[in-house]
């Protein structure tokens, strides 16, 4: 198969459309449109133009937002507060995001000066916020009965955004197959002080399983939802504290590039070393020279990703923003600045405040002025 037949097959391959929305189309080729400064790349090799553009892209929205929302304790609770998994059920029955608006989230980080946006998809609850036909514990199984991936992916697209796509792959808190605390570190399962019946041990406990529905449910999400500018993987301790070849993360790689070429991978600090860049949280190793584009994460609120009731009032300025990009420059790195929406959906007002203002400076100083003031 010539190159440029297979960039045309894997991009009308999937789900049965497929132009995608929000693509330019040139020569039966889809470019995104957040890749429209670099079309001409984009022909001839689409993961090196997604690269480049992310080199450039500076800034973006992280969202934690799911049933952990609703607690206000972080995205943690059911780690930190040792909730059964059939307790942390119960939360789905309250789920309604009945102000989670993807329209005035878009807008938002347009308005901020940001060029993509990166969602929570599955935290390490296994909750899903799309509808996977995988599991059943869902947002649109919940009285939501909303696909929130669905609606934030078609306003990126309408707005041209990059969206990334966060999945939680080393650590999971209900999948019964997942690693377990007996031979896995890495906060693998909450600490519970008697045995979790929904969990199966010794030999009735199959890895393979969980490494089958993982690659299953990001197959899915990249079948769904087009075009995806990169798949954020999360959970690292956990195979890093063993034999992590039994991830077979190479594959999951392969897969991800195959099905849509331009989509670039990360696993945090890096895993295999074959990641098409890094993502740590708030900070990187300066000494060290990464040899792919660095992404540093960091939160609005002063402590915590998912939102915590008692952040409210203490959460960061204009200023500490400021001072967030100019050392994610530094390196130089994007910035990739998460916020914990409310029970609701609806995005923290501290927060809409603060990237308003920041999204303002920008505009009227421009970047070189901000990152030297």
């Amino acid at each position: 198969m010539k190159r440029r037949d297979f960039f045309e097959l894997s991009f009308l391959a999937g789900a049965g459309t497929m132009l995608f929305p929000g693509c330019l189309v040139q020569k039966n080729l889809n470019i995104p449109s957040f890749m429209k400064d670099y079309k001409d790349l984009f022909v001839s090799d689409p993961r090196k133009a997604t690269t480049e553009w992310f080199r450039n892209a500076r800034y973006g929205m992280f969202i934690h937002y799911g049933l952990y929302s609703s607690m206000g304790m972080g995205e943690w609770v059911q780690y930190n507060k040792k909730i059964h998994v059939a307790d942390y059920a119960k939360l789905k029955d309250q789920f309604t995001a009945e102000k989670f608006d993807a329209d005035f989230i878009t807008d938002l980080a347009l308005e901020a000066g940001m060029k993509y946006i990166n969602i929570t998809t599955r935290h390490h609850d296994s909750f899903c916020l799309w509808d996977t036909k995988f599991s059943d514990f869902k947002s649109t199984n919940s009285p939501a009965k909303r696909d929130l991936v669905a609606e934030l992916s078609e306003q990126c697209n309408k707005k041209g955004l990059a969206l990334f796509l966060y999945y939680s792959h080393g650590r999971d808190w209900r999948y019964p197959h997942a690693p377990n605390n007996d031979h896995w570190g890495g906060s693998a399962r909450p600490k519970y002080s008697t045995k979790e019946p929904f969990y199966k041990y010794g030999n009735q406990h199959h890895l393979d399983l969980y490494i089958e529905f993982m690659y299953n449910q990001i197959n899915e999400l990249l079948t769904n939802y087009s075009p995806i500018a990169g798949i954020w993987l999360d959970g690292i301790a956990t195979p890093l504290s063993g034999d992590f070849s039994v991830f077979k993360c190479q594959n999951l790689y392969d897969m991800i590039h195959s099905k849509q070429p331009q989509v670039l991978v990360s696993y945090k600090q890096g895993l295999l070393g074959t990641e098409d860049f890094l993502a740590p949280e708030h900070k990187y190793d300066a000494g060290k020279k990464p040899k792919v584009p660095l992404e540093l994460c960091n939160h609005l609120q002063k402590k915590g990703w998912g939102y915590t009731k008692s952040e409210d009032g203490n959460h960061k300025t204009e200023k500490d923003v400021i001072e967030m990009l100019k050392k994610a420059n530094s390196y130089p790195a994007n910035l990739l600045l998460n916020t914990g929406p409310l029970p609701s959906g609806e995005i923290h007002p501290e927060d809409v405040s603060v990237l308003r203002a920041v999204g303002k400076r920008i505009k009227n100083e421009g970047w070189d002025n901000i990152l030297k003031a």
